[in-house]
């Protein structure tokens, strides 16, 4: 047998020419797969970046899209380092169990309403009468004790239902610019924010409210029983066989009140004693009351802006439940010897008396300082116009939609 080897097959002629065509081939087929890969190489990274650009520009525009979005949301400020769905942006006033939470029992009818009310110890069973009454209308019932006195209250059964809060002579609108933001109250469709010497025993909470939305009544007060009340102003009088009226008649004197009345006290206006608000009318009355002054005078003439609309329309006293307005002191008022004087450096009225003088009966020892808080609260209503002045003045963006119109006090 012959035998075949490389050295016999390149010896051969035409076994070498057989090599070299292919080797020719091989080197034609690796060269152009070569620049074909090239090219397609390039193609490919061409397109993978065109692909790029067009993903990035994408993701930019969605970006935008989505800053645009959340530039846009109404976002409470502080809160933009959270989640939206985590922002609790409101809260209430209703009281929660340490254990044995209620959050699921839907029998539970939670409150839609609130009375605020500043109170003191020596007008204990006036305030249990409201609150009773409040309390049976599924009200949330918050009391601001302007004495300091508390545990004297435990003997009624809705003392732990209610909330109480107490600082040391101040006035309920001090109370309520604090602890009534309308943030808090936000739940609460309508605020009564009362004083305490008020008689309710011709007065229901749920019958008044359901007047007044159907009246469409914003801001209002019940009418005075003129028979037992201190009437000061004569639209809070109650009128008879009324249900609700709206503005005054005073056809003599300085001041009259007619049919073309539009301004306090003659229209659009109640009495700081007892008045109701809705939610969104106490969220502007809550922007207007002054951190500083505190007895709220003149407040009431300007009530009017918060009516939602129309003064004349928005704002009105209920006559068919009506109160008694018994007029009683409070702040100002005071035994030498009490709480208050005792621990705000105020020298006792014995202390300048002679032994006689201060043996005397019990009477000689109450102060009586009613006349300096009735000329504090004029200074602050002097204070108070003046600001509103000043605030028209310098906001150019306001429109005053009662800039025509005359306020009759004034005339």
């Amino acid at each position: 047998m012959k035998s075949f080897n490389c050295v016999s097959l390149l010896s051969d002629p035409k076994s070498r020419s057989c090599l070299c065509s292919l080797f020719i081939a091989a080197s034609l087929f690796c060269g152009a797969y070569f620049i074909g890969s090239t090219f397609i190489a390039k193609d490919y990274k061409d397109r993978l970046s065109s692909w790029e650009l067009i993903d990035a520009m994408q993701k930019t525009q969605s970006n935008k899209m989505q800053s645009n979005t959340c530039k846009n949301q109404c976002r409470p400020s502080g809160s933009e380092a959270l989640p939206e769905g985590i922002v609790a942006k409101t809260s209430n006033l209703e009281m929660r169990p340490l254990w044995g939470s209620d959050m699921n029992n839907n029998n539970l009818k939670p409150s839609m309403n609130l009375l605020a009310m500043a109170v003191g110890i020596k007008q204990k069973q006036l305030v249990n009468q409201i609150v009773k009454k409040f309390l049976s209308s599924n009200f949330v019932v918050m009391l601001f004790h302007y004495d300091g006195v508390l545990d004297e209250w435990r003997d009624f059964t809705w003392n732990d239902y209610v909330i109480h809060v107490s600082a040391v002579n101040q006035t309920k609108w001090w109370f309520a610019k604090r602890f009534l933001h309308p943030d808090i109250v936000a739940e609460y469709n309508y605020i009564f924010l009362w004083d305490e010497d008020l008689g309710v025993e011709n007065f229901h909470p749920g019958r008044y409210l359901s007047i007044v939305k159907d009246e469409g009544l914003e801001i209002s007060q019940p009418g005075l029983d003129t028979a037992k009340s201190e009437v000061h102003h004569q639209i809070t009088a109650r009128v008879r066989r009324s249900r609700v009226h709206r503005r005054i008649y005073k056809l003599k004197g300085s001041g009259r009140c007619d049919d073309h009345s539009t301004a306090p006290p003659c229209v659009g206006w109640v009495e700081m004693m007892a008045p109701v608000f809705s939610r969104a009318a106490w969220q502007c009355a809550w922007y207007m009351i002054q951190n500083d002054l505190i007895h709220a005078w003149g407040l009431d003439v300007q009530l009017g802006y918060c009516a939602q609309g129309d003064r004349t329309k928005n704002v009105g006293v209920v006559d068919s439940e009506y109160i008694v307005h018994i007029g009683l002191p409070t702040l100002g008022f005071s035994d030498g010897n009490e709480f208050y004087n005792e621990t705000h450096g105020h020298s006792s009225p014995t202390e300048h008396l002679s032994n006689s003088e201060a043996m005397a009966p019990s009477e000689s020892h109450k102060v009586d300082n009613r006349s300096a808080v009735r000329r504090q609260s004029f200074i602050e209503m002097q204070i108070f116009k003046e600001r509103w002045k000043i605030a028209v003045k310098e906001d150019k963006c306001w429109a005053d939609p009662y800039q025509n119109l005359t306020d009759h006090r004034n005339q």
